[in-house]
């Protein structure tokens, strides 16, 4: 009986809570040979809809995952409802905060709206298509090495992604509804990261402190 629950979780906390109920009664792992793929309420469409629409974004990706925070945002949040502001804000902060690199947001937005399918489908569609382009065109690039068009593109697309950073900072600090407690807890994180070489763990630390406290 503990397998079946998982098929009728109501929500992301009941899916994993049925999960953990499974393997409490059936033992081992024979209990997640049929996890929770799809989020209460996702369909196939809604992940093939992922799947596309992070194909796309991947294909604009200058500067990583963090500088597409503003059209991951139009898409997610503003086209299709999917997440709210404060949602989007909230899976932001955690993949900044977790080990792992910038495209983890991309996989927990995938987890939030279809579930571990919508999880793998947004991962992939992220990573796969350019990776394929990457390798295919990688030894043509190289053979243009040198020449003045190819330079004059690695130059005009670096401060792009700066600027797509700075944008994506901007919607995230919009989103979140920062204090004047938090905006100084900003300026300060940018100062000791341009003028120390404190790990950004510490201040990791020091703003969950902060925010348990509920001091930000």
């Amino acid at each position: 009986m503990g397998v079946f629950a998982v098929h009728r979780a109501g929500s992301d906390g009941d899916c994993l809570a049925a999960l953990a109920d499974a393997a409490g009664h059936a033992g081992g792992f024979a209990a997640f040979r049929r996890p929770c793929v799809l989020a209460p309420g996702a369909t196939l469409s809604l992940v093939v809809d992922l799947f596309l629409e992070f194909t796309l974004l991947a294909f604009v990706a200058f500067g990583g995952a963090t500088a597409l925070l503003p059209e991951m945002h139009r898409v997610v949040v503003d086209n299709h409802h999917w997440l709210d502001d404060t949602t989007f804000t909230h899976l932001y902060a955690i993949a900044q905060a977790a080990p792992g690199p910038n495209v983890l947001v991309v996989t927990l937005i995938g987890w939030k709206v279809a579930g571990l399918a919508g999880a793998l489908a947004a991962t992939l569609a992220m990573c796969l298509p350019m990776s394929v382009v990457i390798y295919l065109l990688y030894d043509r690039w190289e053979s243009f090495a040198g020449k003045r068009w190819q330079r004059a593109i690695q130059i005009g697309v670096a401060p792009l992604a700066v600027g797509l950073i700075f944008s994506g900072a901007a919607l995230i600090a919009q989103s979140a509804g920062l204090g004047w407690a938090a905006w100084a807890l900003v300026a300060l994180t940018v100062l000791i990261n341009l003028r120390t070489k404190l790990h950004p763990l510490w201040l990791i630390a020091l703003g969950a402190a902060l925010g348990l406290f509920e001091l930000v």
